[in-house]
């Protein structure tokens, strides 16, 4: 089925749902220019500087870093918080929310990224579940105890050798922190936020077990698969339907729909849809 189809079937579907479920993966934030680290050469192409060290995508998010070489690990991860910071979310966010308040959805938001822009784009805290969680908060390497707290100051980093030049620390024990990220090969990740963001999308679903539900997948990709399996979840287990948007891996089995373009791209020709119909009302 072609874009023009499937994009108006969806514009249709949300008219008439109770609830969106938004699932999003890395490719959401392509869009708002933010790096594709898809493959050594994609990661490379937004770090040179770790192509020259040897280091891939794996090994320069590796937790060990934290004990072994904080300035180092922050070097990283300070960079990427100063680019998710200065980055503006992309306009199929604002997309996104103009349908629920047009159509009155209830929703929720369950993404992979770390980056923090459903809530700059305007989203409810309590209505976003990261997986993953968030760069924006922090919690202690030592631990002193198992407290997260927000990151609010930008981590200056030397670019030819990706150290940080200043590390944020623990308010309590003063022992350097790192963010509250599950890293590769993490055992240390404080999950407290994560799972009560959990317990909120739980107990939505238990809300909206029985009403019919519009799932838009954007940018989730094959790699990290949690994002997709989560939809396919929800496509078999509730009355939901499932809208996938996906440049390079779009399949989903029938009865759900899949739109091979960008996020934005997807987004919008929902929306030129939604729009006509406004239209014509």
């Amino acid at each position: 089925m072609n874009l023009q189809k499937v994009s108006k079937i969806a514009a249709q579907m949300l008219k008439s749902a109770q609830a969106l479920i938004i699932t999003s993966g890395a490719g959401m934030g392509v869009d708002s220019g933010l790096p594709d680290f898809r493959g050594a050469k994609g990661f490379w192409k937004a770090y040179p500087m770790y192509e020259r060290l040897g280091l891939n995508f794996y090994e320069a998010a590796n937790p060990v870093h934290f004990s072994r070489d904080p300035a180092f690990g922050w070097g990283f991860y300070g960079h990427r918080a100063n680019l998710y910071r200065s980055t503006h979310p992309h306009e199929g966010f604002y997309l996104l929310r103009q349908w629920i308040d047009r159509y009155n959805l209830d929703y929720f938001v369950v993404t992979s990224n770390v980056d923090g822009h459903f809530q700059k784009a305007g989203f409810a805290e309590e209505k976003v579940f990261e997986v993953h969680g968030s760069i924006g908060y922090l919690q202690c390497t030592r631990p002193c105890t198992g407290d997260i707290w927000p990151l609010t100051e930008t981590i200056p980093v030397d670019p030819e050798n990706m150290r940080a030049q200043h590390m944020p620390r623990c308010p309590k024990c003063d022992a350097v922190a790192r963010p509250n990220i599950l890293m590769f090969g993490d055992y240390s990740w404080n999950d407290s936020r994560s799972w009560r963001q959990e317990g909120n999308f739980k107990s939505f679903l238990k809300f909206h077990s029985q009403n019919p539900l519009v799932v838009i997948e954007t940018g989730a990709g094959t790699a990290v698969p949690t994002i997709r399996r989560l939809s396919e979840h929800l496509g078999s287990s509730y009355q939901a339907t499932v809208f996938r948007i996906n440049p390079r891996e779009p399949y989903i089995a029938p009865p759900h729909y899949s739109l091979a373009c960008s996020a934005l791209e997807g987004l919008r020709l929902i929306d030129a849809f939604i729009q006509e119909e406004l239209a014509r009302d």
